[in-house]
């Protein structure tokens, strides 16, 4: 007997299926009819169910939320979504490790991405950020290369030490992050327990014209919490989703997540003769030069209905900007606000802006049409061109971009200060003993399968010009002599 109160089955395209448990055959030994519709929907698609895996940060979570000013900054931006204390914006953001696959253990030693898709009225401006406030290399054309060794060999199809402190001996640039990544917030507790951090420097431009550069800080409000090796090697045996699981269970018992968002504001003309490049992402800027400023608050308080529609397809572009935010001639920066919106295109779709997590709520008018999976009216048969005598969308001469001056030759040029070592070792010497007892032990524990002495010797040689104590202390362990850069 048919119960009324339930929905029917469908098929895809919305004819009722009579059948969901059995095949249609020739008889009841088979084979197989191909008129059997439903069933060769019902695999193919199937078949089609998993879209190609991020290359980076495939593992992770994510979240609803909004983020609410508590601190007027339109005399520095004219954004809209900042201009006024108290007012709200739905966002949404992705938690992830960096490096493993999608089937990886949440509690790995791997940076930790911290993406958020503000939903503006002028549109999505996406932050797409790390748990860390520096990166390991600064000039895009590396980052293949870089990636490639966090990845498996390609005949042992193992994670493979050799490469990774290779690459890293011969990046100087990376000794700051590498300090970071092997020290106590190497391994965060949960997602909740620690800060994000868009680590490029961005430019912020108000209603006026003027211009001044920023860096952003989410500082969490569960206070920041990591864990030890051990503990992370025990969870990761015993519940690999641990960072998932807590992330959504929080959420669902009303234990909602806060982050405080603050701001490190430069005039413009400071970059011309700061003592580090402002533009580099593997230098900070001091605290003490440029002291943080209140922004506002950024709290999670829902979690998605569907993993794969909210978060698997959640498409995050460094490019996505609104009028009052622009990027920097950071060089890492300038390589992201192309690749990653090329990555979605080939991993998500060419019309993956209009799926319901990346849509904007605020009103979209563009002359793109057509490509795979074009699921609205396709612009119906609105004009299709510009410019035009329609009445078509046009462009708004006051949301360009703000010029600023360049001079130079073109040519490969690598950035004008060199200096990798200062602030590694200014972290260094900013742990206490304790932990710099736990960094030393994590470095000569990740470094010992390394086959080199070679490659353990130049490393050796970057920590030892970020502070004589650090080298010395990591060659002690690897059993090796250091001989005085």
């Amino acid at each position: 007997m048919t119960n009324n109160n339930k929905k029917k089955l469908t098929t895809g395209f919305g004819a009722p299926v009579g059948d969901n448990q059995n095949s249609m055959t020739a008889g009841s030994r088979g084979p197989t009819l191909i008129q059997d519709v439903h069933l060769l929907e019902k695999l193919a698609h199937f078949n089609r169910e998993r879209i190609p895996e991020r290359v980076v940060h495939a593992k992770g979570a994510g979240a609803h939320g909004y983020f609410e000013v508590t601190n007027d900054m339109s005399k520095y931006t004219k954004a809209s979504f900042l201009s006024e204390v108290g007012k709200q914006t739905p966002l949404f953001i992705r938690f992830s490790t960096v490096a493993g696959e999608s089937g990886s253990a949440d509690t790995l030693r791997d940076p930790r991405g911290f993406a958020v898709k503000f939903y503006t009225d002028e549109g999505n401006y996406d932050l797409v950020g790390n748990n860390t406030p520096v990166f390991f290399i600064r000039d895009a054309i590396k980052f293949p290369d870089f990636i490639h060794t966090q990845k498996r060999h390609p005949q042992t199809h193992l994670k493979d030490p050799n490469a990774v402190w290779d690459f890293w001996s011969l990046s100087p640039e990376s000794l700051h992050q590498v300090t970071y990544l092997m020290g106590d917030r190497g391994i965060p507790a949960t997602y909740r327990h620690m800060n994000g951090y868009g680590s490029h420097t961005f430019k912020w431009v108000n209603e006026d014209g003027e211009a001044v550069w920023v860096k952003y800080h989410f500082k969490t409000e569960q206070g920041v919490k990591n864990l030890t090796n051990e503990v992370a090697a025990k969870i990761a045996g015993e519940n690999p989703d641990y960072h998932t699981e807590d992330l959504f269970h929080a959420i669902e018992n009303g234990d909602f997540p806060v982050w405080k968002l603050q701001v490190q504001i430069m005039p413009i003309e400071d970059a011309d003769h700061y003592r580090f490049d402002p533009f580099d992402v593997t230098k900070v800027w001091s605290h003490k030069d440029y002291p943080l400023m209140d922004v506002g608050r950024l709290v999670l308080d829902r979690n998605p209905e569907n993993y794969f529609a909210e978060v698997e397809q959640a498409a995050f572009s460094p490019g996505s900007f609104v009028p009052g935010i622009e990027a920097s001639p950071d060089k890492m920066l300038q390589g992201r606000l192309f690749a990653y919106a090329d990555a979605h295109r080939y991993r998500v779709g060419t019309n993956h802006q209009s799926l319901p997590i990346n849509r904007p709520k605020s009103e979209v008018n563009h002359y793109q049409r057509d490509g795979q999976m074009r699921f609205d009216d396709n612009g119906g048969k609105s004009v299709y061109y510009e410019p035009n005598s329609s009445g078509g969308p046009a462009e708004s001469p006051e949301n360009k971009q703000t010029p600023y001056t360049l001079d130079g030759e073109v040519n490969s040029v690598a950035y004008d200060h060199d200096d990798h070592y200062t602030q590694a070792g200014d972290l260094y010497r900013l742990m206490d003993a304790g932990e710099r007892k736990r960094l030393i032990e994590t470095v000569v524990s990740a470094m010992k399968p390394v086959e080199s002495e070679e490659i353990k010797r130049k490393q050796v040689q970057h920590f030892y010009k970020a502070d004589p104590e650090y080298g010395n202390q990591v060659a002690e362990g690897l059993g090796l002599t250091v001989k005085k850069p």
